[in-house]
């Protein structure tokens, strides 16, 4: 009899967020890569329908290492957390959702505008390692030793608790740094939400199968197709406006016009059925994806 929350041999083991707005979106995004899964209650373990795949439900900041260490194949988790993990990992895709920036934070009363002022000072933070090392150099120039210390939450609070000079945390919108009184003085990295692997997995090609069904899914998150009729006259204005994602299919009509469909940016969809109307185009029609193989 199978040990409950244990992985069936031979499975591939996918991790995502556990919880929180990432979860979320990583839930969404599976769901619609047609990824589903069965989840007992209580349990950080799945297994997907059709497919010999085991979802693990781990904490975002540990998934890095999980799959790093080759205890998983696969993972979802954000760019600051390989770097800050330092294992080697290979960077499969960016999912283009939960996009943040690490910045070293200062109270706004101290207007501080020189981030070096802050080297040999004290500084709070979820990520120690890529702290050191953008203080390294300052700290190297200046002789000093920036003291860095690790909190696990809330880092925001350490400045107002007279914990810290600065603190070094994840910006996203900027409303619970400004409430805290903190403003940005530099910016360490850039990063969003990415699916990594294992370079050394045994499920190449399940971890390939994953990656196409996650693009599939974001192409059809992006674009639209959008089809219309134009006469010939018209068609290579027509043609500029919607060169399409790859190029538009075009099809002759009883009547010697041409329909004309293609993918267009979710952004553009109005302007280019603007566009369209004032070249003389008809017909225009837009349909939502629900997914894509490109």
């Amino acid at each position: 009899m199978s040990t409950p929350g244990a992985s069936p041999p031979g499975n591939c083991k996918f991790a995502i967020p556990k919880k929180g707005r990432l979860f979320e979106k990583v839930n969404a995004m599976l769901k619609g890569a047609g990824i589903n899964y069965r989840r007992e209650a209580r349990l950080d373990v799945a297994l997907a329908v059709d497919l010999p795949i085991t979802l693990i439900f781990l904490p975002a900041s540990d998934i890095a290492k999980y799959v790093g260490e080759g205890n998983v194949d696969i993972g979802i988790t954000g760019i600051d957390i390989v770097r800050e993990s330092g294992v080697e990992v290979e960077r499969i895709m960016d999912l283009g959702f939960g996009k943040c920036k690490l910045c070293v934070q200062a109270p706004v009363a101290k207007n501080i505008t020189d981030v070096s002022t802050l080297a040999g000072g004290r500084i709070v933070t979820s990520f120690p390692d890529m702290t050191k090392e953008f203080f390294g150099p300052l700290d190297k120039e200046k002789g000093t030793e920036t003291k860095v210390k690790f909190v696990s939450g809330s880092v925001e609070a350490a400045c107002g608790l007279g914990l810290a000079d600065a603190v070094v945390d994840l910006v996203e919108t900027g409303t619970t740094m400004r409430a805290a009184g903190l403003e940005v003085v530099a910016e360490i990295l850039e990063t969003e939400a990415i699916l990594i692997s294992n370079p050394h997995s045994e499920h190449k090609d399940l971890v390939d199968l994953i990656k196409r069904r996650v693009d599939g899914y974001i192409t059809a998150q992006k674009y639209v197709m959008i089809s219309y009729n134009v006469t010939d006259d018209i068609m290579d204005k027509a043609l500029a406006v919607t060169p399409g994602k790859k190029s538009p299919n075009v099809t002759e009509l009883a009547d010697g016009a041409k329909a004309i469909s293609c993918l267009i940016n979710k952004k553009e969809v109005v302007k280019k059925m603007d566009d369209l109307e004032e070249i003389g185009a008809t017909d225009i029609l837009t349909f939502e994806l629900s997914n894509s193989r490109m």
